[in-house]
């Protein structure tokens, strides 16, 4: 396992890191709890493996996930293990309920101190809004002078901008955010984090499943010598401005497979990451032929076909050649309608009414995109 400086912390983290969100489950649905058991012998296949840094959150898995966490640390793991978990700012409500969930997940994770405390999916807004009405930098501070949290740190989903500004706060040791080969935008922004010395962590290294599967356009990219899967991570661990990439693994294959690619210090040429890049761009141009997601379209369908879902998924075939995960989405479209007429439709549902192209900005001919949809994913 490669292992990198964690910014200016001190620690050195393995380059793949283990994201605790989906973790085996015993009960499938909306509130999906996990087999605990499974979860830590899953857990610890990754420790043995060599990954030391694993992230999890207050509501992940049903609010089980820091439970199982803390049960893998378990058995001398713990003095082995960088520890991440998030607090959740929507469900802070008045000052003290910064200590109050701290002390729960401490309970939960059955461990005396967080090595990485995030906010949980901050922006810029958190830093007028929560942050200050609630006083959580300085329940931060005394938290970290009595050794509850050691660092303060953030996972991001705001403007690639706004991210500057929270690492320019200095209250933050280390940041999480989005990137993988289809999604850079927070490339410079973590490049600037990194240079203050914040750790860098990447989360969705395959895209939330998008390049889970082999057989993308990317494979061309590298001469077909790799998978899309492989592909992508070592994408993500080529970039030295990030010092981990954090993987959500469900199962032992994929545990042993992030592994294996991780262990090897092979990162891609310069060459091969230009030719990504290029295709990359080649490819933003050209889903712009089937839609950009404005969804100016979605209300005005009488059936209530979620036209941006049906598109997506037929950019996800037709531009990436991301083929079983477009029809893996569609599947999900399609089974989740059911008999419910408010319920988000396939292209099946589609009457060919023409009302979405009366307001679609780019005047697509979106009639025919859903009857290609259908045709194509119909049987899938």
């Amino acid at each position: 396992m490669q292992y990198r400086n964690f910014g200016n912390t001190g620690f050195r983290i393995s380059a793949l890191g283990f994201g605790a969100m989906r973790l085996p489950i015993s009960t499938p649905g909306p509130s999906a709890s996990p087999d605990l058991d499974a979860a830590v012998k899953l857990l610890r296949r990754g420790f043995t493996a060599g990954i030391n840094y694993v992230d999890t959150a207050y509501f992940y898995c049903d609010g089980q996930s820091e439970i199982a966490v803390g049960r893998a640390l378990k058995d001398g793991w713990r003095d082995k293990v960088v520890l991440s978990t998030k607090l959740p700012l929507n469900q802070v409500k008045c000052i003290d309920d910064f200590r109050r969930i701290l002390e729960d997940q401490l309970r939960k994770l059955d461990t005396d101190h967080i090595d990485f405390y995030h906010l949980h999916g901050i922006g810029e807004a958190a830093l007028t809004g929560p942050i200050r009405e609630f006083k959580i930098f300085e329940s931060a501070a005394r938290a970290r002078d009595e050794g509850l949290i050691h660092h303060l740190s953030f996972s991001f989903h705001d403007r690639p901008e706004a991210m500057k500004t929270l690492v320019d706060t200095g209250e933050f040791s280390s940041v999480l955010c989005q990137y993988n080969l289809l999604d850079t935008a927070n490339a410079e922004a973590a490049a600037y984090a990194a240079s203050k010395g914040l750790g860098t962590v990447a989360m969705g290294p395959v895209g939330g499943g998008r390049l889970a599967f082999a057989g993308s356009i990317f494979e061309d990219a590298v001469g077909g010598r790799l998978t899309t899967p492989e592909l992508a991570l070592r994408y993500v661990l080529s970039n030295r401005n990030f010092n981990c990439a954090l993987s959500g693994m469900g199962t032992p294959e994929m545990v042993d497979a992030n592994a294996r690619i991780a262990d090897a210090d092979t990162p891609l040429t310069p060459g091969e990451v230009a030719a990504i890049e290029e295709i990359r761009e080649k490819c933003a141009e050209l889903r712009k032929l089937y839609c950009t997601g404005c969804a100016y379209c979605r209300p005005e369908c009488p059936k209530n076909v979620d036209i941006p879902a049906v598109l997506l998924a037929l950019i996800l075939y037709k531009v990436y050649h991301l083929e079983q995960h477009a029809r893996d989405r569609y599947r999900q479209l399609a089974t989740a309608a059911g008999n419910d007429p408010k319920t988000a439709r396939a292209a099946d549902g589609c009457v060919k009414c023409g009302k979405c192209e009366q307001v679609c900005p780019q005047k697509l001919p979106i009639r025919q995109f859903l009857a290609e949809a259908e045709e194509l994913f119909a049987e899938s």
